[in-house]
């Protein structure tokens, strides 16, 4: 990760923690909002809607050879089966990483993000470094900013999500995973996998 991202990433982060509080703190001394109230909110986007629905839905993915077809043609549609959906999620594309082929996504307008699939965006999603370098030198970042290097015989296509449409990743099954049941495999996925700027984790990773 480049020093100039870090610190352009930590002054977001601290301005953004900065809002937050002051608009949390404004709207409970109002009375539009309790503490507890605030706390469950945070509660249901961090342990209920998240990244560990996605993973769900991409283990059933790779369990399930009809579901991931299904998946691959209409994402929002078979996201509801298992009860995924939402707003934000309206409209979602799932685009699956093979040998050959690399997806990441991105908003180069703002921050659009499939929230019911993959939860809150992290900060450096909605950052500007981020949303212009990966459409520009998508390798460069993914090796530089994410540790993810790419063999040159991979093709890396940048997915633009918009308010319409937004996109998501249906990683690769990692290798050495036969074994391994529908939770246990969703154990592997992580947010950055369904992002496109990382990989799941591996078989010996859900073993330890």
């Amino acid at each position: 990760m480049s020093e100039t991202r870090t610190d352009t990433a930590l002054r977001s982060q601290e301005e953004i923690a900065a809002r937050v509080k002051a608009l949390e703190a404004m709207l409970i001394e109002k009375g539009v909002m309790t503490t507890a109230a605030v706390d469950r909110l945070a509660e249901i986007y961090e342990n209920e809607v998240g990244p560990q629905l996605g993973a769900k839905v991409v283990a059933k993915a790779w369990v399930d050879p009809d579901f991931k077809k299904r998946l691959l043609e209409d994402a929002s549609a078979a996201c509801r089966e298992v009860g995924v959906g939402g707003l934000q999620g309206e409209e979602m594309v799932a685009v699956e990483n093979t040998d050959t082929v690399h997806h990441a996504i991105v908003c180069t307008l703002c921050s659009c993000y499939p929230w019911p699939v993959l939860g809150l965006p992290p900060n450096w999603y909605k950052a500007p470094a981020y949303r212009a370098r990966i459409v520009r030198e998508p390798r460069k970042v993914l090796a530089e900013d994410f540790g993810l290097e790419l063999p040159d015989t991979v093709e890396i296509r940048i997915w633009d999500s918009s308010s319409e449409l937004r996109y998501w990743v249906l990683p690769q099954r990692p290798a050495g995973t036969e074994g391994l049941s529908e939770e246990q495999l969703a154990t592997l996925v992580t947010r950055d996998s369904m992002i496109g700027v990382g990989l799941p984790k591996s078989a010996t990773e859900v073993a330890q």
